[in-house]
């Protein structure tokens, strides 16, 4: 992997032990609650390779609930996260799996409420950061370290046409771009992160094209 500056491979400001297992596993959290857009009533955790083997005592199941919180990875609030979480009514699941995943420092969050849920998978790459690999059953690479946003729409002709359009005429940038597609001809997903933060007003104008079903904002 690729190092931007010497406090990638410091690591962050954090509580915890460890940058992979707590710093990282705290992102993976705070992804998935961007990604829901709000704080979430029930949360089911799967952990995999060596989060499953130690996430107690690195703190990887606090860092994660404190992810949730949508606490930052120097919260000394962190410690006390599950208990936090339980006193906002937040139903915790933690899962031991032994399935053999790619990446050693895996997690699989299924949150939700009344109003909906998501199904994501993070891996923590080391140094304090981490990567969702998986939305959803769609495959993608998301930091969240950038201006990013995830356009679902329909797998149709001129679907990322008119996404791209949009953000000419607006003079953004784009940094990085992916779809995924589950199915041909289905829905699909766009991850598009940016130069520049993408307002509230070309948002809306992203949700009014044909074939778009839904835009997030990842990261700002």
């Amino acid at each position: 992997m690729k190092y931007r500056s010497v406090f990638d491979i410091i690591g962050p400001i954090m509580v915890g032990p460890s940058s992979s297992h707590t710093a990282g596993a705290l992102r993976i959290g705070r992804m998935a609650r961007k990604l829901l857009g709000r704080e979430p009533k029930w949360a089911s955790v799967h952990l995999y390779g060596s989060f499953a083997n130690t996430y107690k005592g690195h703190g990887t199941d606090v860092a994660i609930i404190g992810g949730l919180l949508d606490f930052d990875t120097f919260d000394t609030r962190l410690s006390d996260s599950i208990t936090i979480a339980k006193e906002r009514g937040i139903d915790i699941q933690f899962m031991e799996e032994n399935a053999i995943v790619d990446h050693p420092n895996t997690a699989r969050i299924v949150i939700g409420d009344e109003n909906g849920q998501l199904e994501l998978v993070g891996i923590s790459i080391g140094g304090g950061k981490a990567e969702i690999t998986e939305l959803n059953g769609f495959d993608l690479n998301l930091s969240g370290e950038y201006p990013a946003i995830l356009v679902l729409h329909n797998d149709r002709y001129g679907a990322i046409a008119s996404v791209t359009h949009v953000l000419a005429q607006n003079r953004i940038n784009i940094g990085r771009m992916e779809v995924s597609r589950r199915e041909l001809g289905k829905e699909a997903l766009m991850v598009i992160e940016t130069d520049e933060v993408i307002d509230h007003s070309i948002m809306t104008q992203l949700e009014k094209e044909d074939n778009i079903l839904q835009v997030v904002k990842v990261a700002d």
